[in-house]
């Protein structure tokens, strides 16, 4: 029995044990199976990898893709720079560590971008973000990180916001959990009604559908776009990294 899983918490939205238990039984692979592991601290990853001998693989979400590096065994996988993770390769005590987001992210940004789309606003700035970083700076996008409050590289918080910000930044990506079911009513406080047809909003949020921040973004014209089709993308290269011997 090949056995994988995903750590994080609490993991009440979890995408990913649905997915591969459902892709294990259309694909007929009987000796597979997926579990949510809801670890209250990220330090469980020691005993939980020990406890389970038969563990091949884990995703990594919130609020653990940073933190959990230092509990990896290999990080050399990890671009440079890139400080997050999201996929570990399990080999008995082995953990070595990937970063399949950045892969998910890309593909499923590039063809929405158009020539307006050379500079971004990052909403948040956690694990999630670092990808969303990473693959803005591979394009040559320049960004602005927003948070609550000044910290790390953030330069803005949401109370700076105004007109100009908002008009000279046509992409602007959530990466926060705002709006996450079940506090649909949730959503990153930005100006909206500066948005327009020519802004691109990037919600890295996939349950519900439509975010109220993808809402309040198409009621101005806005071109959105959730976070469904990049997780499925970074799950199939978490697959392909799994069962590469």
């Amino acid at each position: 029995m090949k056995y994988y899983g995903i750590i994080g918490y609490p993991l009440t939205h979890s995408f990913s044990q649905q997915y591969f238990n459902q892709k294990f039984k259309q694909l007929v692979i009987p000796d597979c199976r997926y579990e949510s592991f809801p670890i209250r601290s990220v330090d469980e990853i020691q005993n939980l990898v020990k406890q389970n001998p038969d563990l091949a693989g884990l995703n990594v979400t919130i609020p653990y893709k940073k933190q959990v590096l230092d509990y990896l065994t290999d990080r050399s996988q990890i671009p440079a720079g890139l400080e997050a993770c999201n996929c570990i390769k399990i080999n008995k005590s082995h953990l070595t560590g990937y970063n399949t987001d950045i892969t998910g992210f890309e593909k499923s940004l590039l063809p929405l971008l158009k020539k307006q789309h050379n500079r971004a606003l990052i909403l948040g700035n956690g694990g999630a973000a670092a990808a969303v970083k990473f693959v803005l700076q591979k394009l040559n996008i320049s960004y602005i990180i927003v948070s609550s409050n000044i910290h790390d590289d953030s330069t803005l918080t949401y109370a700076d916001l105004n007109k100009k910000i908002i008009s000279e930044n046509a992409l602007i990506i959530n990466t926060t959990p705002l709006g996450t079911f079940p506090n649909v009513e949730a959503c990153p406080q930005i100006p909206y009604q500066f948005l327009g047809p020519e802004h691109l909003l990037y919600d890295l949020v996939y349950n519900p559908d439509k975010t109220l921040f993808q809402q309040k973004g198409e009621s101005q014209g806005a071109l959105i776009k959730n976070g469904k089709e990049m997780l499925i993308i970074q799950a199939e290269e978490s697959w392909k990294i799994w069962n590469n011997d």
